[in-house]
């Protein structure tokens, strides 16, 4: 049984990569529970804007706490390189995707994403050293 979970499970060593996975799986939980607020109310798509930079922080923020709690140390670097990274990806994605532009609320959002995926990691690396 023991090499059976063994083979079954995986795990992301490197810090940054580790985050960005969760910071991308939160976001698209985030993602879905917007769709579904969208979906139920009378909301408008132009409505959205707020939200949609609370679930790029809180993703951010998890994953800013995964990469510092992994990394065991210099949170702040690790997870906000992690917001760094995670944010350009959002930015490629919506460049390529939509056709988009950089606008101000891109470097705003790059912004937000440092610094809350920053606060995540110092936030991992004291959980990690805690426990």
């Amino acid at each position: 049984m023991h090499m059976i979970r063994r083979v079954l499970s995986f795990r992301i060593a490197n810090p940054i990569l580790s985050g960005l996975y969760y910071s991308f799986f939160w976001m698209m939980l985030g993602a879905l529970l917007l769709s579904l607020l969208l979906w139920s109310s009378g909301m408008q798509e132009q409505s959205l804007s707020r939200y949609i930079y609370l679930v790029h922080a809180i993703a951010a923020a998890i994953g800013g706490l995964v990469a510092g709690k992994r990394s065991g140390k210099k949170g702040w670097y690790h997870g906000g390189l992690t917001g760094v990274v995670y944010g350009v990806l959002i930015m490629v994605i919506g460049f390529l995707a939509l056709d988009t532009s950089l606008r101000m609320g891109d470097l705003l959002l790059l912004g937000t994403v440092f610094a809350s995926a920053a606060i995540g990691g110092m936030f991992g690396v004291n959980i990690r050293n805690n426990l």
